[in-house]
């Protein structure tokens, strides 16, 4: 199996592995999105820093704390939540009743201040973050060799997104969560505090973006702006998906990976754009999204 349509196959499967490890972060982020709009109805543009604040916490746990990769699994993301957690108790609350384009301003503006203040305390050159030692070396599949942490971080995004969606979907908290979306008043009711579940609901989402932060931590260098980098793609792989769908953007975002991973190798010059074609097709056909509802 030396050649696949003309092309090698070490390049061929190499960029779709690739575009399996962008997948996975696309549809962890967007998941983490996606949870934030269909339960608060908030357009979370701080989405990206607090990406790249999970990246910062594990890189600084390491270096300050002497505390590795695996801890920082663990504490990232409740290090970030608690963040997000405090935004949303101090400054999104007070819009949940006006127009979305408030949160949006709001959040784009927060997540500028963020990345700014870590731009100035640590600049814009990327530091390392090691690759812990039991994930390092690669797998012989006899077309090609795969770095075991590469296929580590596919395989704990899929575990992390199927969680999630299982929570959401096939739990009593998540059926409370989306009785509170539809209607707050008779789910506060009942006694269920619907103020504390969208604060908890929001730390949430910004954990899973701060996890995915830390699995990028050893694949991208550590900078400030290693989240605005990502941020406006994983905005069109929800917007595809459609807004507010845990499904579609799992879904979504594993293969709008592979599809640009492929592009990348068969037309390389639409590889950056090919994402954005796709929304603009969908937008025309299906204005809600894949998975959306109208």
């Amino acid at each position: 199996m030396d050649e696949i349509f003309g092309i090698p196959a070490p390049l061929l499967f190499g960029q779709l592995l690739l575009g399996l490890i962008n997948g996975a972060f696309y549809a962890l982020l967007s998941l983490g999105l996606a949870v934030i709009f269909g339960m608060l109805n908030v357009i979370n543009f701080t989405h990206g820093a607090q990406f790249m604040m999970g990246a910062f916490v594990a890189w600084m746990l390491l270096n300050w704390a002497g505390l590795g990769y695996w801890w920082a699994l663990l504490v990232a993301p409740l290090v970030v939540g608690l963040t997000g957690v405090i935004i949303e108790k101090t400054m999104i609350s007070r819009l949940y009743k006006l127009d979305h384009l408030y949160g949006l301003l709001l959040t784009f503006g927060v997540g500028l201040v963020i990345e700014g203040v870590f731009r100035n305390e640590f600049g814009s050159s990327g530091m390392p973050y090691r690759i812990p030692a039991e994930l390092q070396g690669s797998w012989d599949l006899g077309f090609m060799f795969m770095p075991i942490y590469r296929g580590w971080v596919v395989i704990v995004a899929i575990v992390a997104c199927l969680a999630t969606w299982l929570v959401i979907e096939k739990t009593k908290i998540g059926s409370y969560l989306r009785a509170a979306t539809e209607n707050p008043a008779l789910v506060q009711a009942f006694g269920i505090n619907v103020p504390r579940m969208m604060t908890l609901t929001y730390g949430a989402g910004v954990a899973l973006a701060a996890f995915a932060g830390v699995l990028a931590a050893p694949i991208y260098s550590v900078n400030p702006q290693m989240g605005a980098n990502l941020i406006i793609i994983v905005f069109a792989v929800v917007v595809i998906g459609g807004m507010g769908s845990i499904l579609g953007s799992v879904v979504t975002g594993f293969t709008l990976g592979v599809i640009e991973g492929l592009t990348k190798v068969f037309w390389p010059e639409a590889s950056s754009t090919v994402i954005f074609v796709v929304m603009a097709i969908v937008l025309l056909t299906r204005p809600a999204g894949l998975f959306g509802r109208a």
